[in-house]
């Protein structure tokens, strides 16, 4: 497609509370796909942050900084409305077990309802980061665990910060 003239888009949306390297690992592998990947950082959830707005969006600039096909920014509203304002034609979305298969199947769903132009696209995790998920990051950190297989070093430190460890 971006070879007829017009750039594909993609979307990635999530909380990354915080950003692990099982998003890195799915960002990495969007931008196969797409020309342009915007990841969205979703701010009006049910879920309860450990980090601010501010600093996951700090932290997910940090990972992809050397990139320059990826835009990091914090959306509110619906996830399709959003993609359509940013022209993304693709969500991508990442399944790391069958737990997580009926949830955002019905996410998927919905969204094809909403906004049919608009393709969902599930991704497998690679199988280093198939267990891996931010609260478990959280819980490891929170317990004095080391971190450092699972996320940045700028990520392990604001961690270590946030319990009052040294990240490692």
């Amino acid at each position: 497609m971006s070879g007829l003239g017009s750039r594909l888009i993609g979307l990635y949306p999530g909380t990354f509370d915080p950003v692990t390297r099982g998003h890195e690992d799915l960002i990495e592998r969007g931008l196969r796909i797409v020309d342009e990947l915007v990841v969205g950082i979703a701010v009006d959830t049910a879920k309860e942050s450990l980090f601010s707005i501010e600093d996951r969006v700090a932290m997910l600039r940090e990972v992809t900084v050397s990139e320059k096909r990826i835009r990091v920014e914090t959306f509110s509203g619906l996830t399709v409305e959003f993609a359509r304002s940013r022209n993304a034609t693709v969500i991508l979305r990442g399944l790391r077990a069958v737990s997580d298969f009926e949830y955002e199947f019905q996410m998927a769903l919905m969204n094809k309802h909403l906004a049919e132009e608009i393709e969902i696209l599930f991704m497998a995790p690679d199988t280093t980061y198939s267990f891996l998920s931010s609260s478990l990051v959280r819980e490891v950190a929170r317990l004095g665990g080391d971190v450092t297989p699972f996320v940045s070093p700028s990520v392990a430190r604001r961690l270590a910060e946030r319990f009052g460890g040294s990240g490692a």
